[in-house]
């Protein structure tokens, strides 16, 4: 079910705010969707930071195991993860202070819902990044 809480015009000022995009789950494999929609992501002027800690580096930019481990501000994280995965990166997002937390499509997590409108953090769940991106700007 999309989350249809954030209109058009909110995510796209969202879209046009930032420069720092946390890819969690992010693959090294060129056929996986999550490098798809980073690649996309990078190519569209957006700073990629891969989040995998199987990886050392993907699409040029070196990944770290976690989004504790980011020694940089990061204003969205994109999340390529399993559902029960959800709760914990969408905690640690939020304990990072990130303004903005989107879920790939067919990702929903009530109770990562619930922490980020307590927090007020922009959460969008259900919908792919870069469909939105074309769709909007």
């Amino acid at each position: 079910m999309n989350d249809l809480k954030y209109n058009d015009e909110q995510i796209r000022g969202m879209l046009k705010g930032i420069n720092n995009i946390a890819v969690v789950g992010l693959s090294k494999n060129p056929y996986a969707v999550s490098y798809g929609v980073a690649k996309y992501l990078q190519q569209n002027g957006y700073r990629i930071i891969p989040v995998n800690p199987n990886a050392d580096e993907v699409l040029g930019e070196k990944c770290y195991p976690n989004l504790d481990s980011i020694p940089e501000s990061v204003e969205l994280v994109n999340v390529f993860r399993r559902e029960d995965a959800l709760p914990a990166v969408i905690q640690e997002a939020l304990e990072q202070k990130v303004p903005a937390i989107w879920l790939q499509l067919g990702l929903e997590c009530a109770e990562g819902a619930a922490a980020a409108e307590k927090q007020k953090v922009l959460l969008i769940q259900d919908r792919c990044l870069r469909r939105e991106h074309q769709r909007l700007l």
